[in-house]
């Protein structure tokens, strides 16, 4: 196993983005969109990059059947603990799988799921291809893939509310961007991503914003009754256009073909 890189950002990740009204907001939208597309329970979700459980142990607590899988010894300890909170009946539907997400197949013994997650993943890869492949190979014919990327389209938005001009400029034609936790971030657009779907016998379904008015404004003293609220708004900017387009990050949910389900 290599150098853990996220060892020092887990505890950032965990306490800080997730926990943050952002984060609530993220694995909020993202659920209900899912809940529209993925078989019922108890079916099996592969979390791919999942982290520390915050999209996957929802649908354990569903019913479903989640192995989640990442790279990260020190995310997985945060999972492992987050886990052990849970009711047995719902630490007994989840597994935890240290691998990287392009060696999800060989990691999982090529079991194939009803869906696969990645979300939140490819802005931290270089090679985007690989990881797309190993999704798909991992998803059962007529199965799910969900996949959550950084919109390569707004990227100029963040840097100009901050009044960061030569940035936001240069920003139009970038390819990605420092996020959040000052690490350095791929974007891709709805696109590109749907052909490397199609590349793979995976056929877009539909797509979907996930942060809208929730990243641009600062909601630090929003209370549990507002942040329903604004799931409820960004959830309906989630599916119309224009809004839809000016997400942070976006959506894509795609379903692979039934007649292709071959071994690897």
């Amino acid at each position: 196993m290599p150098d853990d890189a996220w060892s020092q950002l887990s505890s950032p990740f965990v306490d800080e983005a997730y926990a943050s009204v952002k984060g609530q907001v993220r694995t909020a939208v993202l659920h209900h969109q899912l809940m529209d597309h993925l078989p019922g329970p108890p079916a099996s979700v592969l979390d791919v990059g999942g982290g520390a459980g915050h999209q996957s142990f929802p649908l354990a607590r569903a019913g479903y059947e989640v192995a989640l899988l990442d790279p990260s010894p020190a995310m997985l300890a945060r999972a492992e603990e987050r886990l052990a909170r849970e009711p047995p009946e719902v630490r007994a539907r989840v597994r935890l799988v240290c691998a990287r997400g392009e060696d999800a197949v060989a990691a999982t013994g090529g079991e194939r799921f009803s869906a696969v997650l990645c979300h939140g993943v490819l802005p931290y890869v270089d090679r985007p291809t690989p990881l797309v492949t190993a999704l798909c190979r991992c998803v059962a014919g007529g199965g799910v893939v969900s996949v959550m990327a950084l919109n390569a389209k707004t990227l100029a938005v963040r840097p100009a509310l901050a009044r960061r001009w030569t940035d936001a400029l240069g920003a139009f034609d970038a390819a990605g961007e420092r996020g959040v936790l000052e690490v350095d971030t791929r974007a891709d657009t709805v696109e590109e991503l749907g052909e490397r779907l199609r590349a793979e016998h995976v056929e877009p379904l539909a797509w979907y914003g996930v942060w809208l008015f929730t990243d641009w404004i600062d909601l630090s003293d929003a209370d549990a009754s507002e942040v329903e609220e604004v799931v409820a708004v960004e959830l309906e900017a989630s599916r119309r256009d224009p809004y839809r387009q000016l997400s942070r990050v976006f959506h894509l949910v795609a379903r692979k073909q039934l007649d292709i389900d071959r071994p690897d």
